[in-house]
């Protein structure tokens, strides 16, 4: 690809994902699209005023991991910000990344590469013992090669893709699970029976869909659970003594691959984990309570460990006071990384 095809293939993946893709796929949160709007800003005009990159002459090198590196560092140093609003900045950068390879395999290598930057050191750990990394790990390790080891992946899947509790995981039935929409949902009830509706995403439809064929035959009882004891029936469901003895059997096997996993690997464990991981990309504390299904957000606050003047920061990163501040001269200019999303 010319180097003037890959610039117009790239301004018009950005375009796409700000303005089409994440309103639509990824979250209606109005903060959390602002946050992604002002990840790939602040990124554009430091390519463009520290790299010398133009709307003509950005190219894939521009997202490769040596970049993004630099652009934290100068985060940090340079403007002064917070690891933790770093940490934010490069968790929107990896969602567009990620965008960007499932519509060109020749950017795949992006994704993988933003994926292994390491985040900047926070004084408080957010994720419970169980990294990105760990959770992959322990993703691998059921035999797919049987039905039990095809459950546990799915079980493990859903824990932490919705970070549910393990409770309201082992209380879905059939008719709380739609896939056949366009944007397939599970239906959960959390403590007090409140409901909230859980939205998926194809690869998690994907084994769902698998699973029930295999476990629940072409015709299921939707009053069934989805995960049942095999000593019982389908009413029966898993309990939760059974799962967490194959979680601790899989924390085992995946601890000698990955020295991340903890070896007192708990289910809970999961839900804490995407709840952290959500912060990280840049999901607004608000929405994480809702989807976490707390009523209050002091509760999620103190379950994530963020205090009333880290929420303040966090929330001044959406504010995007120097986007604001920005010359209209740059909007007027056709050859400007700034004035793309502008």
């Amino acid at each position: 690809m010319k180097n003037g095809d890959e610039a117009r293939d790239l301004t018009m993946h950005i375009s796409q994902f700000i303005d089409v893709y994440a309103p639509n796929h990824l979250t209606e949160s109005k903060n959390t699209l602002r946050s992604y709007h002002s990840t790939l800003n602040k990124y554009l005009a430091f390519l463009e005023d520290q790299k010398g990159y133009t709307i003509t002459t950005i190219s894939k090198t521009c997202f490769e991991h040596e970049l993004i590196e630099e652009w934290m560092r100068y985060m940090r140093r340079e403007e002064g910000l917070e690891p933790d609003t770093c940490n934010i900045r490069l968790g929107g950068l990896r969602k567009f990344l990620e965008y960007l390879s499932s519509r060109d395999i020749t950017y795949a290598y992006l994704f993988t590469e933003a994926e292994q930057i390491p985040l900047m050191k926070t004084s408080k750990k957010k994720v419970n013992g169980l990294t990105r990394w760990a959770v992959k790990a322990v993703l691998n390790e059921p035999d797919q090669g049987t039905q039990t080891g095809r459950r546990d992946l799915v079980f493990m899947m859903i824990a932490y893709a919705i970070a549910a509790r393990i409770s309201e995981i082992l209380g879905i039935r059939l008719r709380d699970i739609h896939l056949d929409g366009k944007e397939p949902f599970i239906t959960l009830f959390g403590k007090g029976n409140k409901i909230r509706t859980m939205y998926i995403l194809p690869k998690l439809v994907a084994h769902l869909k698998k699973y029930i064929q295999e476990a629940h035959g072409d015709c299921p009882d939707l009053e069934n659970y989805l995960f049942y004891t095999r000593n019982g029936t389908h009413k029966d469901p898993l309990s939760a003594k059974a799962i967490e003895n194959r979680l601790k059997k899989y924390a085992v096997s995946a601890h000698e691959k990955c020295t991340e996993v903890p070896l007192d690997l708990h289910m809970h464990q999961f839900r804490h984990a995407r709840a952290s991981h959500w912060l990280e990309e840049g999901i607004n504390i608000v929405e994480i309570s809702y989807l976490l299904g707390h009523e209050q957000l002091e509760t999620t606050m103190k379950y994530l460990d963020i205090s009333v003047d880290d929420l303040r920061k966090a929330q001044a990163t959406l504010d995007d006071e120097d986007t604001a501040k920005v010359s209209r001269k740059w909007k007027k200019n056709k050859k400007s990384l700034k004035s793309l999303l502008k």
